[in-house]
């Protein structure tokens, strides 16, 4: 919700390199851990602007050295703007969807993306964390699943019918 007026504000990492800090902060306030975001932010403009030419690298070494950048998020920037698969974005929908379905037993977010690479053809990774992703906030969601509207319950051990 907030990135629209975000990147109109700040269209390149010079700009957040050189933002100013309580605007900046106040543009993201509504996400939580605005003040600790809002210092990544900067300090990711400031990274990309001296190492990298303002340009945002296209590695996951790379990608995850950078201010507030970790595994989860160069995943998603990999698969999404550059089209490498390689791993699975797991955030709390993929991570309960994958206990739900039987896919893994992990908690652990790495962990977990290492299960489900097992099991999910390369190619489908970024495709894949979509999928459950967008199946998580509509059907399968947190506290009340709705198994009776699932394509997946014949499948599902976790199905509450």
């Amino acid at each position: 919700m907030v990135t629209p007026a975000l990147f109109e504000r700040f269209p390149d990492a010079a700009s957040y390199a050189a933002a100013d800090m309580a605007e900046l902060e106040e543009m993201i306030r509504s996400t939580g851990f605005y003040r600790n975001k809002a210092k990544s932010l900067q300090g990711l403009g400031q990274a990309l602007q001296s190492d990298y030419d303002g340009e945002v690298p296209a590695t996951m070494e790379e990608l995850s050295s950078l201010p507030g950048v970790g595994r989860k998020t160069a995943n998603v920037v990999l698969g999404n703007a550059f089209g490498i698969d390689e791993g699975i974005v797991v955030d709390t929908h993929v991570g309960r969807l994958s206990n739900r379905l039987g896919l893994t037993e992990q908690k652990n977010a790495v962990k977990i993306e290492s299960d489900l690479m097992e099991l999910v053809p390369q190619e489908d990774w970024t495709l894949w964390a979509h999928l459950l992703i967008y199946h998580g906030r509509q059907v399968c969601k947190a506290r009340k699943p709705a198994c009776t509207d699932c394509v997946l319950v014949d499948l599902c051990p976790a199905a509450e019918i």
